[in-house]
């Protein structure tokens, strides 16, 4: 897969590693700061991962598959949008990889999205993705 352009979004929150894990993972929790959007997998490596929903008032079925899954450290995966009008060819994939780390009672978020064909394309993600951030760390750090 074509690195292109790397995307980058990140974010300290004020919550253990092991609930922002869960938050990651847990596909009730993942509707709540994703833009709405429902996620199916079964979390393991080498597994299908797909996510629904409706994005700007077009329904949307993504799909990709979990690379790598290390619980409350990694968890990094391939994605494919049919909307991109683009062909489901590997060339067309992104690499999503999450990290956390862990700093006393707060967790950093770190996130890459690679293979973006434009300078355009990798500022859009990094909005959204910074976005989806943000909404994360407020559901998170409500309970507290």
């Amino acid at each position: 897969m074509n690195q292109g352009l790397v995307a980058t979004a990140q974010i300290t929150i004020k919550s253990p590693v092991a609930e922002v894990w869960d938050a990651l993972v847990t596909p009730e929790r993942i509707k709540l700061y994703m833009f709405g959007t429902e996620v199916v997998s079964d979390w393991k490596e080498g597994a299908t991962i797909e996510w629904r929903g409706v994005w700007n008032g077009m329904p949307y079925r993504d799909r990709g598959y979990i690379l790598e899954l290390q619980p409350n450290r990694t968890l990094s995966y391939s994605h494919f949008s049919p909307l991109s009008g683009l062909p489901d060819t590997q060339e067309n994939y992104h690499r999503v990889k999450i990290e956390l780390r862990h700093h006393g009672e707060y967790t950093t978020v770190a996130l890459t999205q690679d293979n973006n064909p434009t300078e355009d394309a990798r500022a859009h993600s990094e909005e959204n993705w910074s976005m989806m951030l943000s909404s994360l760390k407020r559901l998170m750090e409500a309970k507290t």
